[in-house]
């Protein structure tokens, strides 16, 4: 009987090890084909090569990895002019930080407030608003785009020849004015903390926003920077918005995304543009990928506790 049991068991043991294998080789082979277009887009930020003629190689060549690197291609990159705005990269990305910092601080505003009222406090329509909301959030934001657009045309805030210069508050308004209905991770995270301090500060006679801002906000850093995290990248590389909104006109107030995309696919594009189109794919992602290095235990934390509970 024992022999059969080891038996079984050394069968089952090596049916786990063979299973593991096939995954494990699985997901090694699809992490090499993700990992191969953001290694040429790296190295092609920095490949610097020459025919024999002296023109420069861009897009075209047959080698994967390059004979001659430096940062060439970053320098004209913050140095050239694009669609004839000059110095055009850094506008780009001022205008895109613009847009994500003042989201970021409205949206994170918003999705925290519109949390902690379907979590602490109750009222009425609470259930059928979490239940429209969560229905809402089963369709894609660039549905509504169109509506969008012509909201923000007939207000003056996109496609205003006069004042182009609306059409950032216009794109951070479409950013930011549904935000609220993103609060269900943040309610999660909201449920745990004990009803029993709001009620206690109410009776002690403090309101409900300063409860929110001197109870709530202070035990809830994980969730707080999970959020401003999440409220920043989105407008930071989001393309769809910003392409409609902002307009292919008003190059000077576009964003880094349309920017980039412009220089590849533009109305008149340079095939020599291209390594630096890749320098910039370079630039934009160190800020988020530096955010997350530096604030993943806050994002893990934010995002595992806004789980516990719905």
């Amino acid at each position: 009987m024992s022999m059969m049991k080891t038996k079984k068991y050394r069968s089952q043991s090596r049916s786990r090890r063979a299973g593991l294998a096939v995954t494990y080789t699985i997901l090694t082979i699809l992490g090499i084909i993700w990992l191969i277009p953001i290694l040429w887009i790296f190295l092609s930020a920095f490949r610097c090569e020459y025919q024999e003629d002296g023109t420069f190689i861009g897009i075209v060549t047959s080698n994967f990895f390059p004979r001659a690197i430096g940062f060439e291609n970053f320098k004209n990159l913050f140095t050239a002019s694009y669609y004839g705005v000059e110095y055009a990269f850094p506008r780009w990305m001022l205008n895109t930080l613009i847009v994500a910092v003042v989201d970021c601080l409205i949206s994170t505003f918003l999705v925290l407030s519109v949390a902690y009222c379907m979590s602490k406090l109750k009222f009425k329509l609470r259930k059928p608003f979490m239940n429209i909301s969560m229905i809402l959030g089963l369709f894609p934001g660039f549905m509504s785009m169109i509506a969008i657009y012509f909201l923000l045309k007939s207000i003056g805030l996109t496609g205003n020849p006069e004042h182009p210069e609306y059409s950032m508050i216009g794109l951070i308004l479409a950013y930011s004015a549904g935000a609220g209905l993103g609060f269900q991770i943040a309610k999660g995270f909201f449920d745990v903390i004990p009803n029993a301090l709001v009620e206690s500060a109410k009776l002690d006679g403090c309101t409900n926003f300063k409860i929110f801002r001197r109870i709530i906000l202070p035990l809830a850093k994980p969730i707080i920077i999970y959020q401003a995290l999440m409220s920043f990248t989105g407008p930071w590389m989001d393309f769809i918005f910003a392409k409609v909104i902002i307009g292919a006109e008003n190059s000077q107030y576009w964003t880094v995304s349309v920017g980039l995309y412009s220089m590849m696919f533009g109305s008149y594009p340079d095939p020599n543009w291209f390594t630096q189109f890749a320098a910039g794919c370079v630039i934009v992602a160190i800020p988020i990928v530096t955010l997350f290095m530096f604030l993943q235990k806050y994002y893990v934390e934010g995002v595992t506790a806004g789980a516990v509970k719905g």
